[in-house]
């Protein structure tokens, strides 16, 4: 097999954090962002490649699942030439989940990781606008347990990214400079 040139190269760009620190949002900003520069790339909420009622029980079978959904929409995503992708979940930036991307995308796929962080308060705020059935309380708990693990487990190399008072707009540019898929686009 022949070996990759950088252009050839898969490049994932994860972006973690817990319940309500904006993920999605950034996301989609984000690829605003890099459709303005014409560079193309992809989008997957991470969120739903195991999103399943009954779910897996076993973890293992729930990070299997989420893999082998990553694995099928990146083939389509690459059949067509694309190189770059988003991809949004709590926990994606943790080292453990590397692996599933380098097995998804190809064992040399250039993993750029950024974790959004946000204060109790904030995510409480935003949890609060948008959790409008009963899972209000679950999703409070679960995003401070989250945050703690997050800030405990992420790689030192992870770009954090604060998004107490902030405007989507000025996230998303400080997300895009940790890739460097504008310089690379020559913009």
């Amino acid at each position: 097999m022949a070996q990759s040139t950088a252009m050839d190269q898969a490049e994932v760009l994860l972006i973690g954090g817990r319940a309500g620190v904006g993920k999605t949002t950034v996301g989609w900003e984000v690829s605003a962002r890099l459709r303005a520069a014409m560079v193309a790339h992809c989008v997957i909420e991470g969120d739903f490649m195991a999103q399943a009622h009954p779910a897996p029980r076993e973890d293992p079978r729930r990070r299997k699942l989420a893999e082998r959904n990553l694995t099928a929409i990146w083939s389509n995503y690459a059949e067509l030439g694309h190189r770059r992708l988003i991809y949004t979940n709590t926990v994606s930036v943790l080292a453990e989940n590397e692996g599933m991307f380098q097995r998804a995308m190809g064992a040399d796929v250039r993993v750029i990781r950024v974790l959004l962080t946000a204060s109790d308060s904030t995510a409480g705020e935003r949890l609060a606008a948008r959790e409008l059935g009963s899972e209000l309380e679950n999703e409070l708990r679960n995003s401070a347990f989250k945050a703690q693990l997050l800030d405990e487990q992420t790689p030192v190399d992870t770009t954090r990214v604060a998004t107490d008072g902030r405007s989507v707009v000025d996230i998303a540019r400080e997300v895009v400079g940790a890739t460097g898929w504008l310089r690379a686009a020559g913009r």
